[in-house]
């Protein structure tokens, strides 16, 4: 595995600016922000959404160049050195996708990331609902076996309106001392030798610009997101809110997006939320 050079590592937490970013308007995005910091992306663009719809049309987008209190799902929190890290939030208003099949959000989106990543040279795959991870370990840790979480994303709806914030956080230029906790990985602890976070910006909005308006149009996302979901096939027990886990092998995804799970009696058993445990490496 090659580790970055220090050069390579300062160069990438060069401080993101609209300039720097400039290329992706008018044609990939509608609108950019881009700040030095913020506690959340997406607190603060469901804020500004909700007091401004029309100035926040679909595809529009909030980078924080260092996000102080980032968030994650269930009310976790996500820190990350200044400037190591693609901080990120998109309006996403979808005009045909009907409210109901808001829970695809987070698939849609990972597929997007999935792909901005291959796209990059990161052999990255889908970990249901909402994580994207590499195959890269050199030791299976508890709950994760060899796979190691480089993005995490949140969707959340915009209140009073047919709006999606989605939020999306990669680990870019993070050493392994700088990373939180032994399933997480960057980019740079992947021994990717890209980490300039602006092409990744561009790879990432244009991947997400294109997953979803297929998404609109009426393409039903279940086939493509299913081919990089690495959690099927895997041997996962499932913590789901307020029950006893769910033990066996994820099979497939449903028609809504939640998880298929087999268990040992042949019973399959559908689960709509809940945190993946893999019980095999």
């Amino acid at each position: 595995m090659t580790t970055p050079g220090a050069d390579a590592v300062a160069s990438s937490r060069r401080p993101l600016t609209e300039a720097s970013l400039s290329s992706l308007l008018p044609g990939t995005l509608s609108r950019l922000m881009v700040v030095p910091s913020s506690p959340s992306t997406n607190t603060r663009l469901l804020s500004l959404a909700a007091g401004d719809p029309e100035g926040w049309p679909h595809l529009s987008a909030l980078v924080a160049d260092h996000q102080t209190a980032g968030r994650g799902r269930a009310g976790r929190e996500w820190v990350t050195p200044r400037g190591a890290a693609l901080t990120v939030s998109f309006v996403l208003r979808p005009t045909h996708v009907a409210r109901e099949d808001y829970g695809w959000a987070p698939l849609v989106v990972g597929l997007a990331t999935v792909r901005a990543l291959r796209g990059l040279g990161v052999g990255a795959w889908l970990k249901w609902p909402n994580d994207v991870v590499v195959e890269a370990g050199a030791r299976e840790i508890p709950g994760w076996g060899r796979w190691r979480k480089a993005v995490g994303i949140l969707c959340e709806t915009v209140p009073g309106q047919e709006a999606i914030v989605a939020g999306i956080g990669i680990n870019v230029s993070q050493s392994t001392g700088e990373l939180p906790v032994p399933h997480a990985a960057s980019l740079a602890s992947l021994g990717a030798t890209g980490l300039d976070r602006v092409a990744l910006m561009r790879a990432l909005a244009g991947e997400l610009r294109g997953a979803v308006a297929l998404w609109d149009a009426g393409a039903h996302p279940r086939a493509e997101v299913e081919k990089v979901t690495a959690t099927l096939g895997w041997d996962v027990a499932v913590d789901v809110p307020g029950a006893a886990p769910v033990a066996g092998r994820a099979v497939a995804l449903t028609e809504a997006g939640a998880l298929v799970v087999r268990t040992v009696s042949g019973d399959e058993r559908v689960v709509m939320a809940g945190d993946v445990r893999v019980r095999r490496g």
